[in-house]
C-alpha cells in the first residue's frame, strides 16, 4: 500500500539524495539500490487500523539459516547468482524482528509449545499443546486445570470470525494442532492412554472444534488418524483409531462438512463458506513438493488460495494459520534439496496470501517455530550452487571461480552441512563405537535430490536448534514487530490488532 511522505521526511530524503550525488560511489548500483530502500522505508507508515483478518504463515523449521538457503535456492532457480534474491516477505513493505523460541523447560524447542505460544500468548512445556506451566508432559491429570484459551476460540467466539488451518503435515501434527487442541502430549493424535478417561485425542478435538464453530476450514494430511483400524481410505491406507469412530463420516453426516482427499475432489469443493471443509490428502504427511505430482494433491499455494477464498466470505473476517510442515521434515532427514523446494513453495504461498488480501485490514505474519542444526561452509565464491560443492572466490570477477575449495583432508565439501543427522561422516563399527572420515563427493552427487548433507554427530533424525527465528509482518499493527521478542508476543500483536488496541487502551 503506497503512502505519501510527510513533508519532513521528504525534505530529509531530498537533502540526503543531494549530498549522495557528490560521493564517488553514487553511480554504483549498490548505492542507488540502498537509496531506493531508504525511500521505501520512509514511505512506510504505521498502520493502526483494526485488523479484520489475521494470517499466520509458519514454515516449520525455517530459521534464519534455513531461510538464507531457501533465498539462494529460489534465486538460483531463476538464473540469478542467488544471494541478491529477495523472497516475497523480505521486501521493505514488511516489518521484521527476531524471535526467541525456547520452551519453558527446554533450551532447544519443540514445535508443539512453540506453535502453542503463538496461539495463546504464553510459553509452554516441551511436547505439550496449549496447556499452562502447571501441566506435565504425558500426565493427562494435569490437563483440565491448565487449559489455555486459543486465539481461534477468541476470534470465533467474541468476534464471530471464521478460522482456517492449512498444513502440508498431518492436521493432527504439532503446529496445526496448536490452533485448536489442548493436550498433555502431542503424539496423542488418534488415542489417549486408557486411564485418561476425561481426555480427547487430537483428531477428535479437531472435529469437536468444527462442531463448536471454532474451526471452519481444515486442509492437510493425516487421514489415518480420523479412521477406524478396520477401515481403508481412498488410497488403500488403513485407519489407526482403536475406538472404532469414523471422524470423517461424523464431520460429513453430523456437521454437513465437505470432504476432499485428492486434487480432483478439492477442486469440486464449494468455497463459499456455507459449510465446513475437511480435506485430508494423505494417510500421513502430504508429499514433499519435489515428489508431488500435480494430479495427486494440491500444493501449499493452492491450499492457501482455497482457504482464503472460503474464509473471505465471512464479513466479520477470519484467522488462518498456514504451515509448510515438510521444511522441518526434510531438515530432520538431513536432505537440503527437499528442504529448499518446500521452502520455495512456502514463499509462493506467502505471495498468494499477500495478493489475495488488503494491507489495510489484514495482518499478514510470516515466521517459523524454530531452527535446525543446519550450517554453511565457506569460503565460497558468489553464485556457488547452494546445494552443491563450495567453489572458490574469484578475486577479479563477481561469480565464483571454477576451482573447488579443498578442506585440510584434501577433499571438497558441500556448502550446506548439519551438526548432526543421518548424513554423519562417522559410522558405527562392529564394537559399537563410531569412527570414519569424510567421503569424497562429486558435484553431481551433492546436487542429487536424495543426497544427505554431510553431518558430524550421528543421529537417525537431525535435531532442532535453539537459535532465533525471524518474523516478518505487514498490515495493521505490523510495526509492533521490532527488535528481539519472545515467541509468545506474536499472539499479543495479533490480539492487539483484532481489537484495535481497545483492550490495551482500557487498561491504561
Amino acid at each position: 500500500m503506497k503512502r505519501t511522505f510527510t513533508s519532513a521526511a521528504a525534505v530529509l530524503l531530498s537533502s540526503s539524495a543531494l549530498m549522495a550525488q557528490d560521493l564517488p560511489q553514487s553511480g554504483s548500483e549498490w548505492f542507488t539500490a540502498g537509496q531506493d530502500t531508504i525511500q521505501q522505508m520512509l514511505e512506510r507508515q504505521d498502520n493502526t487500523n483494526r485488523a479484520l483478518n489475521v494470517i499466520v504463515m509458519v514454515a516449520d523449521g525455517n530459521g534464519v539459516g534455513t531461510n538464507y538457503a531457501i533465498r539462494l535456492f529460489d534465486g538460483q532457480s531463476k538464473d540469478m547468482l542467488g544471494e541478491e534474491n529477495v523472497l516475497p516477505y523480505e521486501t521493505p513493505a514488511f516489518h521484521s524482528a527476531l524471535v526467541k523460541t525456547y520452551n519453558i523447560n527446554s533450551q532447544t524447542p519443540d514445535s508443539a509449545p512453540t506453535a502453542g505460544a503463538m496461539n495463546t500468548g504464553v510459553k509452554q512445556r516441551f511436547n505439550l499443546i496449549n496447556l499452562g506451566d502447571g501441566a506435565v508432559t504425558e500426565d493427562c491429570t494435569t490437563e483440565a486445570a491448565n487449559e489455555l484459551t486459543t486465539f481461534a476460540e477468541i476470534v470465533s467466539g467474541e468476534m464471530d470470525k471464521s478460522v482456517g488451518i492449512v498444513s502440508t503435515a498431518r492436521l493432527t501434527h504439532a503446529t496445526p494442532a496448536a490452533v485448536y487442541a489442548k493436550t498433555a502430549y502431542r503424539n496423542w493424535e488418534d488415542s489417549v492412554p486408557e486411564e485418561c478417561t476425561d481426555s480427547r485425542d487430537i483428531a477428535t478435538q479437531l472435529i469437536d472444534q468444527m462442531e463448536a464453530g471454532v474451526v471452519d476450514f481444515a486442509m492437510g494430511g493425516g487421514r489415518r488418524h480420523f479412521l477406524p483400524e478396520d477401515v481403508q481410505d481412498e488410497e488403500g491406507g488403513s485407519g489407526r483409531r482403536a475406538d472404532g469412530v469414523n471422524l470423517i463420516e461424523r464431520a460429513q453426516n453430523d456437521l454437513g462438512a465437505q470432504y476432499a482427499w485428492n486434487t480432483a475432489t478439492a477442486n469440486e469443493l464449494t468455497l463459499d463458506g456455507s459449510a465446513p471443509v475437511l480435506a485430508l490428502f494423505e494417510d500421513s504427511h502430504m508429499k514433499y513438493e519435489a515428489d508431488r505430482a500435480d494430479e495427486d494433491e494440491p500444493s501449499l499455494a493452492d491450499m492457501t488460495r482455497m482457504a482464503i477464498e472460503t474464509l473471505q466470505n465471512n464479513e466479520n473476517g477470519f484467522y488462518l494459520e498456514v504451515e509448510a510442515g515438510r521444511v522441518d521434515h526434510a531438515n530432520h532427514g538431513g536432505n537440503a534439496y527437499r528442504t529448499m523446494v518446500d521452502g520455495q513453495e512456502f514463499a509462493q504461498a506467502v505471495a498468494v496470501a499477500d495478493e489475495m488480501t488488503d494491507d489495510a485490514d489484514t495482518l499478514l505474519i510470516v515466521t517459523a517455530d524454530h531452527e535446525h542444526s543446519i550450517a554453511f561452509n565457506g569460503y565460497c565464491g558468489r553464485g556457488t550452487d547452494i546445494l552443491g560443492l563450495c567453489y572458490d572466490i574469484d578475486n577479479e570477477g563477481v561469480e565464483h571461480s571454477d576451482e573447488l575449495v579443498m578442506a585440510d583432508d584434501g577433499k571438497p565439501y558441500p556448502v550446506i552441512g548439519y551438526l548432526n543427522g543421518p548424513g554423519s561422516v562417522l559410522t558405527e563399527q562392529d564394537d559399537g563405537t563410531y569412527s570414519g572420515s569424510r567421503p569424497d563427493v562429486t558435484q553431481e552427487e551433492a546436487t542429487d535430490l536424495d543426497y544427505l548433507q554431510q553431518a558430524l554427530i550421528p543421529k537417525s533424525s537431525e535435531s532442532h536448534s535453539g537459535e532465533d527465528v525471524a518474523v516478518y509482518a505487514k498490515g495493521p499493527f505490523a510495526h509492533l514487530f521490532d527488535g528481539t521478542l519472545e515467541q509468545n508476543v506474536i499472539f499479543h500483536v495479533m490480539h492487539h490488532a483484532v481489537t484495535g488496541g481497545e483492550q490495551a487502551d482500557a487498561a491504561q
